[in-house]
């Protein structure tokens, strides 16, 4: 009988579980989890309604990866979203597909999804077990089994690690597992933020904290380059530090050398309109308002606390009557609103990131097979690899898929390359 212990008790280490299981009934399966209740970060995410998933196809999937999408073909191809969402549906909790495709429990609470992947693994033969994780015992290049920082042994013919990365530190994601990877020879590649918060040099930043802003257009360029590295339609906001939200979030994961490289970010407040629609708008705002001041003439067309902001940018004064701005000046102030730029600082510290950029290099694993190529009977699945993806569901499927597949094939492990 096999020996299979899974290091990690969140959205992957669950998934490898309910695989292994159901790959191999006899197999003894192990589930280690630092926290009182498993999946803690799963808890969290979607605002707590948890988007489980994307229900779209496989190449949307590798199209919303920009690390090493290649790498994921196959853990794709054995365990989609479509095959997500029919085990969670057939488990008993009942899932809704929303704007973006997004996929969340009809009941909109995270817990629901929590609770059918503990069920589906203890049925599936698994034991959760509350423990902390220390380091993998090998011999030979070859997996032995793990040990507890209570000194405690416990003997495994594979192992799967799915630790997490350093993301939500307080959920239990401390990089205990790649350290471990680390230690067994394993290349780490630099750990950093992805799907974070920015921040800015703009001091008006600060002066808009919590304006939300809908159907804008945000596009990022590296400084002197003509081509956005990003570039889409959607939602933002301003915060004490910069700028957040779905837009920007799935920007930073774009933003692969910020800190080396300098990065300057454009919003499009009126996306819907060209510089000469715009012109005519603001042309027909000013007739309605002739005889007022420029600083009264905006509130149709811009939120009100943006307009200080835009009214100062613009250097048109505050109490110029409309009547007297230039067609230059207002030209200007078009394409002020056309480009609000940002100089971006720094993403949040990686605690505030919703994933962490980097991990195990995906040279080391077998993508067939998630085993690593170092280790025999040592697996990966989920953030400790290297390998991130925007927002909108496609990380956890990462960690579904990824789980799926080292699960279904830690259990056929014969202690041979």
């Amino acid at each position: 009988m096999q020996n299979l212990v899974i290091v990690g008790g969140g959205a992957s280490g669950l998934m490898a579980a309910i695989s292994a299981g159901r790959a191999d009934p006899h197999c003894k399966i192990t589930v280690i989890e630092k926290n009182n209740r498993p999946a803690r970060k799963l808890m969290i995410t979607g605002k707590g309604r948890c988007n489980v998933t994307n229900n779209c196809d496989i190449d949307t999937l590798l199209s919303n990866t920009p690390k090493n999408p290649k790498f994921l073909y196959s853990a794709f191809s054995s365990f989609t979203p479509a095959d997500l969402i029919d085990m969670i549906e057939k488990s008993g909790t009942k899932l809704k597909t929303e704007r973006g495709n997004r996929v969340f429990p009809v009941s909109d609470k995270a817990v629901d999804i929590v609770d059918a992947l503990v069920l589906l693994a203890k049925k599936s033969g698994a034991k959760i077990i509350n423990g902390c994780f220390e380091n993998i015992v090998t011999k030979d290049d070859k997996v032995l089994g793990i040990k507890l920082l209570n000194g405690e042994f416990i003997s495994a013919d594979s192992v799967i690690l799915a630790t997490g990365g350093l993301s939500y530190s307080v959920t239990g994601s401390t990089g205990d597992g790649h350290k471990s990877a680390q230690n067994l020879g394993h290349t780490i590649t630099e750990l950093t933020p992805s799907l974070v918060p920015l921040e800015c040099h703009e001091g008006f930043c600060s002066k808009l904290s919590g304006l939300s802003l809908k159907n804008v257009t945000l596009s990022v360029f590296e400084k002197d380059k003509k081509k956005p590295i990003f570039r889409e339609m959607g939602e933002m906001l301003f915060t004490h530090f910069g700028i957040s939200g779905p837009l920007v979030l799935s920007a930073s994961s774009y933003m692969r050398y910020i800190g080396k490289k300098e990065y300057i970010a454009f919003i499009d407040l009126k996306p819907a309109l060209d510089v000469n629609q715009l012109d005519n708008r603001i042309l027909r705002d000013f007739e309605e308002n002739k005889n007022k001041d420029f600083s009264n003439s905006l509130d149709k067309l811009l939120p009100k606390s943006l307009i200080p902001v835009i009214i100062k940018l613009s250097g048109i004064e505050a109490f110029r009557k409309v009547n007297q701005i230039s067609r230059e000046e207002r030209l200007a102030l078009c394409n002020l609103i056309k480009n609000l730029h940002l100089h971006i600082t720094k993403p949040r510290p990686i605690e505030e990131a919703i994933i962490t950029r980097g991990g195990i290099s995906v040279k080391e694993i077998n993508p067939a097979t998630m085993e690593s190529k170092l280790i025999k009977g040592l697996y990966f699945a989920g953030e400790i690899i290297d390998v991130d993806a925007l927002t909108g569901g496609f990380n956890l499927q990462i960690a579904f898929s990824t789980g799926f597949l080292a699960g279904k094939n830690a259990v056929f492990n014969k202690g041979e390359f």
